[in-house]
């Protein structure tokens, strides 16, 4: 048989191939970027790394000389004499498959974060992008979506069009389900005078919100603690623990506290603070009628302008000062108003006469001796 004839034989055993079709081989050889293929055309067939997944790849570690697998075929010639294939575009259009069945059946599907974008989130199913938008990556605005990067999140497809390469996905219903499921079951469960624990998720300058298990509830600056609070952000940071206790509950509002009744500093203020009795505090703050004294933690003390001295005194400023430690004497006790009144003048007074009864004892004493 002459060359020619043979030549002709050959090509007439090996397969046609066109562009579209989807051809079976072998892998003859494997690079990091390259995959050949024996297809059984008079040419090979070529997979690179960019046709053969979306994800960056060693090809070596995906596949293995002697496999067999499916490609389709992109060029019969790709301009040196070789057919060029590609295995993603196969795997794409079975994911956009899958991807197609999750849409029609609202399927929840889990995959992880592949890039953050500055519109939303990209994530891969197989083969199959699927894009998330910033406003339906969770309930509230979240502006630095850097924290989902290379996460799992779960969401369904609530767009799906392959030609226009529009497939969208959607968290946000997952979480509003999710938290409604949560606040169901927290509101179940708690009742007005129940001490539960949460987290700080925000801190503002009125208060912080705090996580009850999807759920926030609200302690306000006024209940973080028996005595005052200047600023919020000095007591807590978010993610702290904390245990708070249910002051009130109105529809899905939650009111909190910190002011639990054992820590109470006015329990036994009546017996600490009873008319007549001298107490040292320190001044807190001041204004133009008188200057207020803490006595202990959440318990303060009006000190007049009119009993700072036996002198006249114009303002409390002029004598006193933020910090200043002062002893005096409680002349009035309003428990249920919660407000003490203090004396430095009726101590004095006090004082003074405590000594001149006893120059006179002493002077008594004196002259009965004498007698």
């Amino acid at each position: 048989m002459s060359e020619e004839n043979f030549a002709e034989l050959l090509e007439d055993s090996l397969v046609t191939i066109h562009n579209g079709e989807i051809v079976e081989g072998k892998v003859i050889s494997v690079k990091e970027d390259e995959i050949v293929l024996n297809i059984g055309y008079k040419a090979d067939g070529i997979i690179t790394r960019n046709e053969y997944s979306n994800k960056p790849v060693d090809l070596t570690n995906e596949v293995k000389v002697g496999d067999v697998m499916q490609a389709k075929v992109l060029k019969v010639n790709d301009g040196d004499g070789q057919v060029l294939l590609t295995y993603k575009r196969i795997a794409m259009e079975q994911s956009n498959k899958r991807l197609e069945e999750a849409f029609n059946n609202k399927e929840v599907l889990t995959a992880p974060v592949a890039a953050v974008l500055d519109g939303g989130l990209s994530v891969m199913i197989d083969e199959a992008k699927v894009f998330i938008p910033a406003s339906l990556v969770s309930d509230v605005y979240e502006k630095d979506l850097s924290k989902y990067a290379g996460k799992e999140i779960s969401f369904i497809i609530t767009e799906f069009n392959p030609r226009r390469r529009r497939i969208i996905g959607n968290r946000k219903v997952l979480v509003v389900e999710e938290k409604k499921k949560l606040q169901k079951e927290l509101f179940d469960r708690i009742s007005v005078g129940m001490e539960v624990e949460g987290v700080v998720k925000n801190i503002t300058d009125f208060g912080a919100f705090i996580d009850l298990g999807g759920v926030d509830g609200l302690l306000h600056i006024s209940e973080m603690s028996w005595g005052r609070v200047d600023n919020p952000k000095k007591l807590f940071n978010v993610g702290d623990k904390i245990t708070v206790l249910i002051k009130d509950i109105k529809d899905t509002k939650i009111a909190l506290s910190l002011k639990f009744e054992r820590d109470n500093p006015w329990k036994d203020a009546a017996k600490k603070y009873s008319v007549g009795s001298i107490v040292t505090g320190k001044v807190a703050r001041m204004t133009d009628f008188g200057a207020f004294v803490e006595l202990g933690v959440g318990v303060d003390a009006l000190l007049h302008v009119s009993q700072i001295s036996k002198e006249h005194v114009q303002k409390p400023s002029d004598v006193l000062n933020i910090g200043d430690e002062v002893t005096a004497m409680v002349v009035d006790f309003n428990e249920e108003a919660k407000k003490i009144s203090l004396s430095i003048k009726a101590l004095l007074l006090a004082e003074e006469k405590n000594n001149a009864d006893k120059e006179v004892e002493t002077e008594d004493a004196d002259a009965a001796e004498e007698e």
